[in-house]
């Protein structure tokens, strides 16, 4: 089984105000995702963390974002199939992240 996937992005924005642009960023993601065909099978917040889950060409993938007062974690269990293109997910997710969570 691959290790799981972990990017760490920090920030300076405080927790409050990184949990709501992660829950802003969510629903587009979620807008953008379905259209690409691919399924959010789960998406929940309890407290600070969101539990998610996706699936897509028979692959599914979980996850957690745990949203801190000077940093957001990501963590994903990937299929194997999809751990081979862990470099480029992680990446990507730190590309995003950043992103998001830089002062505007």
């Amino acid at each position: 089984m691959p290790k799981p996937l972990i990017v760490d992005i920090p920030h300076d924005l405080g927790q409050a105000e990184a949990k709501r642009r992660l829950m802003e960023g969510t629903e587009q993601a979620r807008a953008m995702l379905q259209k690409s065909g691919i399924t959010i099978d789960q998406l929940g917040w309890t407290g600070d963390r969101l539990d998610f889950g996706v699936s897509a060409v028979a692959q599914k993938v979980a996850g957690t974002i745990d949203v801190g007062p000077e940093s957001v974690r990501l963590e994903v269990k990937l299929p194997f199939l999809l751990a081979l293109f862990a470099e480029k997910i992680q990446k990507v997710a730190s590309k995003e992240g950043n992103l998001l969570l830089t002062k505007k």
